[in-house]
């Protein structure tokens, strides 16, 4: 008789413990609506299934290879794919069409045209044309351009991009598009980043042939952006106008509790919450997103979602439309998203972890190590690829996550620090040390990972841990980029990522395609790889100030501190080179995007700090002398009553609120000159450090005293919610 497993026991308990003590027909409540998922996943989008079933036979084959191939679309095709497109959507209720953009806002655009057409009769017609399909005119010149675009010049694009599937969002069909200028230049985030995923998989493929890989014909990177935000109450967020105009708060004082007790990352999910969570599961589901993990966030209130990895446009529409749907799914909960990198001071902010990773259209991963990694040249290669391109390119990798907003969150013990390194692992260390010199590699066998409960099974131990104090961590058959902030584009890190890939693989083939002897060139290489790119590897602790002097004093890393500190090492020439070389941006386009990232950072601060002035002038110090009025009447009634001199609690408060009363007032004056003279800077530049050095340190100080006026106000004269309120009122 074969042995019963106990924890195989336990499991058929919990299973049917759930199929009959939950409800009494043997059904758990979740059934239901767990079985109309595989109905409702992409249920709202015209996704390959649907255009095989709706488009003819030779149309959808022409659709294929025109997508495959990367040709243009023939207008008599996109007439046809056109139709079929609106008949589903309307179909789906749809009544208008948009081409959904991004430009460099950092958030979607959408005009939309509804389907009507009118006839001689005076009725309408549903219509939808190729030419509208393929091609749309919104203006170019009320969007960002870095001075591509005057504001006479108002002609834009955007072109359809039709690896990206059409879908349905509010009654609307949008057709994902790239945008660009009249002349032609990118004025988006989607279409450069288009460019370098063909970048990257045209010199992987070199790469790929030199290996004798005649199989795929194409390389895709693909990417699983980890979601963080908040959730907070709508009544109380409503009574901010910190956390409405700039989305954090930029006053607080700390509340008795905050993350000390480590209770909330992973903890049981609130009522309320979760309710939330599994309305925006099914809206992201009918959007054909993989949303597959939720959770609970270190700090209170604060909470992730994670989905399944797909190609990187995909993913970084999916990004796009999930921070979008956060926000709507909340409103209808009477709760709000905040997606702001900080909108809490004394506890965790938010990030967006980007799972990055390497693959052939015949489904094999670059980046999987494989049983025996040492042995696995072509993984080697690809590692050293990214290893250099990191090293080299790290700069670009800081300003890719370089804003206003995320400058409160990196280093701050939460996020990793501003200096770029990249974890391996022991084994994957020792690897590349033996091959760099020429030593044999000793592999251990897996070690079994020992529990302690005889109930639980015994699994193989992973040799490579996890590094959460990493900025750019090998976790298996991946990168995880850890640096960007919540609520910015994954577009401008994975176009860095996927360039500088890009440039290393190119040339690794140049070298190699040259080679007399493939096998020993392709040893020399790599063992040079190590040794010259060595100094970015770090397995330590992150967070650790000796690292921080080490990675600068002795290896000589960046460290950026500030996006003012980062942002000028965008033109540098050789970064400027590498775009340019491998035609993911014109020299044009390069610039335009160093205005644009200047002048947004200003813009930031600028609002941050009228916000706070207003604030200040009309809600904080009209409160806290209003108080000082009350306690000052009740002194005086005491005195009267007991005809007493004795010092009390109301004269000690009224010397320490006037005190701070007239701190904050010296503040408010402070704040609002450097304001003005801020608003005298012309250089954009100049004025990011003027804005950094001066503007935020004068908003800091101003903070300080009106956070200790919070301190000793009583509650019911201080005009704004607290973190307290705030930070636990979702149940």
């Amino acid at each position: 008789m074969a042995k019963t497993s106990p924890f195989g026991g336990l499991c058929r308990f919990f299973i049917l413990f759930f199929k009959y003590t939950v409800h009494p027909d043997g059904q758990r409540k979740g059934d239901k609506y767990m079985s109309k998922v595989p109905e409702i996943f992409g249920s709202m989008v015209f996704d390959n299934a649907t255009m095989k079933e709706r488009l003819p036979k030779e149309t959808y084959k022409t659709l294929m290879k025109t997508i495959e191939d990367g040709k243009h679309l023939d207008l008599a095709v996109a007439n046809v794919v056109a139709n079929a497109m609106k008949n589903w959507a309307i179909e789906k209720g749809a009544t208008h069409f948009t081409h959904w953009f991004q430009p460099m806002t950092g958030i979607t655009a959408e005009k939309h045209d509804s389907f009507i057409s009118p006839t001689p009769d005076g009725s309408v017609i549903m219509e939808f044309s190729g030419k509208e399909l393929v091609r749309g005119e919104p203006d170019a010149s009320s969007f960002p351009s870095g001075g591509l675009r005057a504001t006479f010049e108002a002609r834009g694009y955007t072109a359809w991009d039709p690896t990206s599937y059409a879908f349905i969002k509010d009654s609307t069909l949008c057709i994902p598009t790239a945008f660009c200028s009249y002349g032609g230049e990118a004025l988006d985030k989607k279409t450069p980043l288009l460019r370098s995923m063909e970048a990257i998989s045209k010199q992987a493929m070199r790469v790929l042939r030199l290996f004798g890989n005649t199989e795929a014909t194409s390389v895709k990177t693909t990417v699983g952006p980890e979601q963080e935000y908040f959730l907070v109450d709508k009544a109380l967020y409503e009574k901010r106008k910190d956390l409405i105009y700039t989305g954090r708060t930029l006053f607080g004082a700390k509340p008795p509790k905050g993350q000390e007790l480590d209770d909330h990352y992973f903890g049981s999910i609130k009522t309320r919450v979760v309710n939330y969570m599994k309305d925006l599961d099914a809206e992201l589901w009918k959007l054909g997103i993989l949303a597959k993990t939720r959770h609970n966030e270190v700090a209170p209130a604060q909470h992730e979602l994670a989905p399944v990895f797909t190609t990187t446009n995909i993913a970084t529409d999916h990004n796009q439309l999930t921070m979008e749907i956060m926000k709507k799914v909340a409103q209808k909960h009477d709760l709000v998203c905040l997606l702001h990198e900080k909108p809490f001071d004394g506890v965790n902010g938010s990030g967006k972890h980007n799972n990055w990773s390497i693959s052939t259209n015949t489904g094999v991963n670059l980046l999987e190590p494989g049983d025996t990694p040492h042995e696995n040249a072509q993984f080697l290669l690809f590692l050293c690829a990214v290893i250099k391109a990191v090293n080299e390119y790290q700069d670009l990798l800081r300003v890719s996550v370089a804003t206003a907003s995320n400058d409160h969150r990196l280093g701050a013990n939460e996020a990793p620090p501003a200096v770029i390194s990249m974890f391996l692992g022991t084994e994957l260390t020792e690897i590349l040390e033996s091959i760099e010199n020429d030593t044999a590699y000793d592999q251990k066998e897996k070690e079994a990972l020992k529990i302690g409960v005889h109930v639980l099974p015994r699994f193989p131990k992973d040799t490579t841990d996890r590094n959460r104090t990493s900025p750019f961590a090998f976790t298996g058959n991946k990168f995880e980029f850890r640096m960007l902030g919540s609520m910015s584009s994954i577009a401008g890190t994975n176009i860095v990522l996927n360039t500088a890939v890009a440039e290393e693989l190119r040339q690794f083939a140049d070298e190699l395609e040259g080679a007399a002897d493939f096998q020993s060139a392709l040893h020399e290489l790599i063992k040079r790889t190590i040794k010259e790119n060595k100094r970015i590897i770090f397995n330590g602790n992150g967070y650790d100030d000796a690292w921080i002097k080490e990675a600068t004093e002795k290896r000589g890393l960046y460290n950026l501190k500030s996006t003012p500190d980062a942002l000028p090492h965008f033109v540098d020439k050789k970064n400027v080179e590498l775009y340019t070389r491998h035609k993911v941006f014109t020299e044009s386009e390069i610039y335009a995007r160093h205005e644009i990232h200047f002048e947004t950072y200003n813009k930031v601060i600028h609002i941050e700090a009228e916000t706070m002035l207003e604030m200040t002038s009309r809600d904080i110090l009209p409160a806290v002398s209003a108080y000082i009025k009350e306690l000052s009447d009740t002194v005086n009634a005491k005195k009267a009553a007991a005809s007493s001199a004795a010092s009390t609690y109301e004269e000690d408060i009224i010397a320490d609120l006037s005190a701070l009363s007239a701190d904050i007032y010296k503040g408010y004056k402070t704040l609002k000159d450097a304001v003005s003279e801020s608003e005298t800077i012309d250089d954009a530049q100049k004025l990011s450090r003027f804005s950094h050095d001066t503007v935020l340190a004068d908003m800091e100080a101003l903070r300080a005293s009106v956070d200790a006026a919070e301190e000793i106000t009583a509650r019911e004269y201080w005009p704004l919610p607290s973190y307290g309120e705030l930070l636990f009122s979702v149940k």
